[in-house]
């Protein structure tokens, strides 16, 4: 739907950029939980390019969806940097 049109073009169309956190459940351990992150300009509240992906996940991918928390940026704005204030090393 939005191929080769740059992000400026995206948001003045109304497209927002979308983040997904989507929970599912691991194909050979059930009772785990994993955690996917999915980031894409979206339209809300239909979000039609999250659906086109939870479509593919649920035809195509054996995880279980357990839950999708969606985000999204409110305002046509440039893309923002910065830089992490530590790094954590867990073994």
């Amino acid at each position: 739907m939005n191929e080769g049109r740059s992000s400026l073009e995206l948001q003045m169309a109304g497209y927002r950029l979308a983040t997904a956190e989507i929970l599912y459940h691991l194909p050979d351990h059930p009772g785990v939980l994993q955690s996917f992150i999915w980031q894409h300009y979206d339209m809300a509240p239909r979000f039609p390019e999250l659906r086109k992906f939870l479509d593919f996940w649920i035809d195509r991918i054996e995880g279980r969806l357990h839950a999708v928390y969606v985000g999204r940026q409110a305002l046509i704005a440039p893309p923002r940097y910065e830089n992490a204030k530590g790094y954590w090393n867990l073994h």
